[in-house]
This record gives C-alpha cells, structure tokens and sequence, in this order.
C-alpha cells in the first residue's frame, strides 16, 4: 500500500488500515512513520513538558526508542501507576526473562515456519523481485546439494558393489581349486588301488601255475 494512497483516500474520508503485503512498500512506510511519531514524541516533550517514553519493535525485531527522561524511570512510573509487578524485583525479572525467550522463540519459530512455506512454493504472493531471487538462489543451492548427495551415495554403492564382486570372484577361484585337488587326489588314490589290484592277481595266477606244474609234472 503506497503512503500517497492512503493519504489521498484520507483526504476524502475513506480509511482503509490492512497489512502492507509487498516487503519493500512495508518497510518504506515503517521507516517514515517511524521517523514521524519519534518526532512527533520529541515535539509533545518540548512543547507541553511531558514526560514521554516511546517504544517500537520492528517485525524484525528491532527496538527503537525515544524518552525525554530516563527509559527505566518513566516505565518504572508507569507500571505503578498501572499496578504492575516491580521491575526491579527478582522474581519478576526472571519471569520477564523467560517471556522474552519465549517471545524469541515464537518469533524465530515463526520465521523458520514462512521461510519452509517459502521453500516450498508457498505465500510467495508477498515476495518482492529481491525475496525472490534471493530465495531461487537458496533453491539452486539446495538442489546441488541434494545432488551432490545422491552422486555421493551412487558412487559409494557402486565401489561396494565392485568390492563385494571381487570378493565373491576370489572365493569362487579358491572353491575352484579346492575341488581340482581333490580330484585329483581322488584319482591318485583310485589309480593305486587298481594297480595294487593287479600285482595281487598276478601273483595269485603265478602260484596257481607253480602249484599245477608240481602236481602234474608238466613244463609251465
């Protein structure tokens, strides 16, 4: 919402107060209505010596200030005249503490929720060309990032993959081996059988014909 508008609408009665939703508009307008009221603070402690303690946070969190008198005093003397707890107390200060951490992080949980809608593609309606950019270059980054990642674990799977080949490629060579041997160490051991076999045979038949000859008197 641009401050001319509003002031010509104003000029003709009609008042229409909403959120400015362009980043830029909203922080140009907070810059001079802030510089407006401080000043306007400063003239009301002048011109009618009046004590006035000015307190603005922005959405971002920061804190600008205005008192024509000591800060901690005039809200000291306003939270009597209100009947709050004093300040100075140090129950009440540990509970402003944690207000104000619990008030931190709300804010900052706030923050990270619009940045994740962000990232993802949502209520970007808001966004200026700058939040924009800004935002595709943190997209592009991520994207690389994601496949850097998923390049990583391909190549880490695939040296595994060729790891566990040759172990497997090793252990089938020695099986290989193993059964080699034994054959042969089972051929080895059939051949001498059969060979042992034979020379039994062969002494049986001589002493068969020995034992013929002396019985029947008849040349071998």
């Amino acid at each position: 919402m641009d401050d001319s508008w509003v002031l010509k609408e104003m000029g003709r009665g009609k008042v229409e107060l909403k959120r400015i939703e362009n980043p830029t508009n909203r922080q140009v307008t907070f810059s001079k209505r802030r510089n407006g009221l401080l000043k306007k603070a400063f003239e009301l402690s002048i011109l009618c010596d009046a004590e006035v303690a000015l307190l603005i946070f922005s959405s971002s969190g920061k804190v600008y200030q205005f008192a024509s008198h000591d800060m901690d005093r005039t809200v000291a003397k306003y939270r009597r005249e209100v009947g709050l707890p004093d300040s100075r107390n140090p129950q009440f200060r540990t509970r402003e503490f944690w207000r104000s951490e619990i008030d931190e992080l709300k804010r900052s949980i706030n923050t990270s929720e619009a940045r994740l809608k962000h990232l993802s593609g949502e209520d970007i309606l808001a966004l200026g060309m700058r939040d924009l950019k800004q935002l595709e270059r943190q997209l592009k980054i991520g994207v690389e990032r994601v496949r850097s990642r998923k390049r990583r674990i391909v190549s880490d799977h695939a040296t595994l993959l060729k790891r566990r080949h040759k172990q497997l490629q090793e252990e089938n060579s020695r099986l290989h081996k193993r059964v080699k041997l034994k054959e042969l160490q089972d051929g080895n051991i059939s051949s001498g059988l059969v060979g042992e076999n034979a020379c039994t045979m062969f002494h049986q038949r001589i002493v068969h014909e020995e034992d013929f000859h002396n019985e029947t008197g008849l040349p071998l």
